[in-house]
């Protein structure tokens, strides 16, 4: 499995790789600059608007480069969100901590990437990333948005390969 081959998949598609996906051995296996890819965007997956998305998310021109994570220890790190702008400008943007919870999707075990840091932004605080490994070097993970009872809502999927 790849990310492009992950980027083919739909919203279900994704939901039911990632329930089979595990927790890497170690936090180190995330170490370093993985690039990431948008896949797959809820409610508009299945309209031809989706193409299109998909398309703009493998190119060069997609702002999201990935992320950067440093492990702290074996069950917890910390990471950034790396942007680039038309291939030139180039930040370190919405810093995260990573530690291992039960998940929104099934309750299982997978990595938090939590954004609720004074330094973000009230609307970057609200993400709730999370991260299993799907593959060798190959993590999956729901982007959600915090809801006002506990949970979270489903926005989008995404991946990291590195």
């Amino acid at each position: 499995m790849t990310i492009d081959t992950l980027a083919e998949k739909n919203v279900d598609e994704l939901d039911l790789i990632y329930r089979n996906g595990i927790l890497p051995s170690s936090f180190k296996a995330l170490d370093g600059m993985p690039k990431g890819r948008m896949l797959s965007i809820k409610y508009i997956d299945k309209t031809p608007l989706s193409f299109f998305i998909k398309y703009f998310a493998g190119s060069g021109l997609f702002p999201w480069e990935g992320k950067s994570f440093k492990s702290n220890n074996n069950i917890e790190g910390s990471g950034i969100n790396r942007i680039q702008i038309m291939n030139t400008l180039k930040f370190n943007w919405f810093p995260f901590k990573t530690k291992i919870v039960p998940s929104i999707i099934d309750g299982r075990d997978c990595i938090l990437l939590d954004y609720d840091l004074p330094e973000n932004p009230w609307f970057i605080r609200k993400i709730r990333d999370e991260l299993r490994k799907v593959s060798n070097h190959l993590f999956l993970g729901p982007a959600m948005w915090k809801n006002n009872k506990g949970g979270a809502d489903l926005v989008l999927w995404f991946a990291i390969s590195g």
